[in-house]
């Protein structure tokens, strides 16, 4: 258990200073537990009231402001949307700096392949990548064909991956939507899990192939139009010839022992519920500080998601990092409001069914996936990534678009903790999806890989051990073991740029 924490068979209270704890399991009106005598039935997951609290009492949850009561609320009472409000400006108990670095794990390497400039892939797929919607169709022709046809003859591929979008046209040459795209594009052309890249556009797009190509083509790289192809069929066919040599030098490509420095994990969390704050994230924090010590990278994004928690990140950050991070933060603000939306919109039907009520809430649990090492850099969406630690990427929390991003900034690997449940795949990064409950890991058992509900069944655990358990896991499939998301094949629609700006 984590320090501070109480658990009885019934409840989970998190922090001494919480005025709710957790249920456990589905809890019936009237049940006297803890010698708290319950008013109505509390569903699993969500929170119940361990004290009254009079109308517009900040609620506690992790030590922290989850919101204030939007109506008296007895001791035994459900803590749901019905009563609970989300709320700016109330004060909130200070964050502790970052904590002493974690130990130094044994194992410091993984089997992987190199790249240049030192970076290292944990696959070794070749990529054709669209430049415009309108080159979609034809890309994904040939990754077809190319699968088919050229696969079976070089077996140290992984697969050729068709990576298409909706957009590339209709903008504005110096638009900001223009540049996040060509900043993603870019980002997957150099990405370390591909062995080798065929960039495919049509030929009058604003998104023009020459903006990647200054380099000309190379062993492993190359570009081409449709039009200037001859058309579809004549497309297929040159793609084919020319995958067959980009397919000769990556097939060259053996895995050898390469640093845990190399790797550059993406944090990503969709689906919660009630307790992906208290195992599934946490338990990757503490897989995340391992990472970090051994020096590795690990990127926290979804910058909806940590709002409210934000103070947590500042706290171990340096000035010019915590401000960077701030004004991302007033972005949001603004553009929300812009909109007529608030930040307190992001938590989903399914978040609140599964026990989050605010914003505030999910952002605490969403922060600790973390851990407690330093935040050393904060990037804005789809940068390259080069230092290494733990950095934050500006994303919306929207999952596709924030791992899109992190892809495009280098991200080799990733983690996606769930409540809910997610079937989500990140081709030519694997996704590793970590449960919250055992309950899910056993519901839904082709899509999850690393059961952190276990931290429940066990009052002596440790978030700590479950995290060593996880970083050997992660090391495991950056050497090659297979997620289950690459089991069932996902991953070939799962890139999705951030579109901002007006389409024309």
């Amino acid at each position: 258990m984590i320090a501070g924490e109480r658990m009885t068979a019934d409840f989970l209270t998190l922090d001494a200073a919480d005025n709710v704890a957790i249920a456990l399991r589905d809890l019936a009106d009237g049940e006297i537990l803890d010698g708290i005598k319950l008013l109505e039935a509390v569903p699993h997951g969500h929170k119940v009231a361990r004290q009254d609290l009079a109308e517009g009492d900040p609620v506690l949850k992790f030590g922290q402001v989850i919101g204030a009561a939007l109506a008296p609320i007895r001791r035994g009472a459900w803590v749901h949307s019905h009563n609970l409000r989300f709320v700016t400006g109330l004060a909130r108990p200070a964050a502790m700096s970052a904590a002493a670095s974690a130990p130094l794990p044994r194992r410091r390497t993984f089997m992987g392949y190199r790249r240049p400039k030192g970076r290292s892939g944990t696959r070794n797929y070749i990529g054709i990548i669209a430049s415009v919607n309108c080159s979609t169709t034809v890309c994904r022709a040939i990754a077809d064909a190319a699968n088919r046809d050229l696969l079976p003859r070089f077996g140290n591929i992984d697969g050729f991956v068709p990576i298409v979008h909706g957009s590339g046209c209709g903008s504005s040459t110096g638009g900001e939507g223009q540049q996040l795209l060509q900043r993603t594009i870019a980002g997957y052309c150099r990405q370390p899990n591909f062995g080798g890249v065929l960039l495919v556009g049509l030929g009058c797009e604003v998104n023009q192939i020459t903006l990647y190509t200054t380099g000309g083509a190379t062993e492993t790289r190359a570009a081409f139009d449709i039009q200037k192809a001859g058309g579809s069929r004549a497309a297929i066919a040159e793609a084919l010839g020319i995958l067959e040599r980009i397919a000769g030098a990556a097939n060259a490509q053996f895995r050898e022992e390469r640093p845990v420095s190399d790797l550059v994990l993406g944090l990503q969390c969709g689906g919660s519920d009630g307790f992906s704050g208290l195992t599934a994230n946490p338990v990757l924090g503490r897989a995340v500080d391992l990472l970090v010590a051994a020096g590795g990278t690990a990127i926290l994004s979804e910058t909806p998601e940590i709002y409210g928690a934000e103070h947590l990140l500042t706290a171990r950050a340096s000035p010019d990092v915590a401000e960077r991070l701030m004004q991302r933060i007033r972005w949001w603000e603004a553009y929300t409001s812009q909109h007529g939306a608030s930040l307190d919109n992001n938590p989903s039907p399914g978040n609140k069914k599964g026990g989050l009520t605010t914003i505030l809430e999910k952002s605490l649990g969403a922060v600790a996936k973390s851990g407690r090492s330093p935040l050393i850099e904060c990037y804005g969406y789809a940068e390259q990534v080069r230092e290494r630690g733990l950095v934050f990427m500006d994303t919306p929390g929207y999952d596709p678009v924030s791992a899109t991003g992190q892809v495009a900034g280098g991200a080799n690997l990733i983690t996606f903790t769930t409540g809910r449940g997610s079937c989500f795949g990140c081709r030519p990064t694997p996704s590793l999806k970590v449960a919250s409950t055992t309950q899910l890991f056993r519901q839904m058992p082709d899509d999850m890989d690393f059961d952190a509900g276990r931290l429940l069944a066990d009052p002596s655990g440790s978030p700590d051990s479950l995290g060593a358990e996880l970083y050997e896991l992660l090391l495991d499939v950056a050497s090659g073991q297979a997620t289950a998301s690459e089991m069932l094949g996902y991953g070939d629609n799962e890139f999705v740029p951030w579109a901002i700006g007006a389409v024309l």
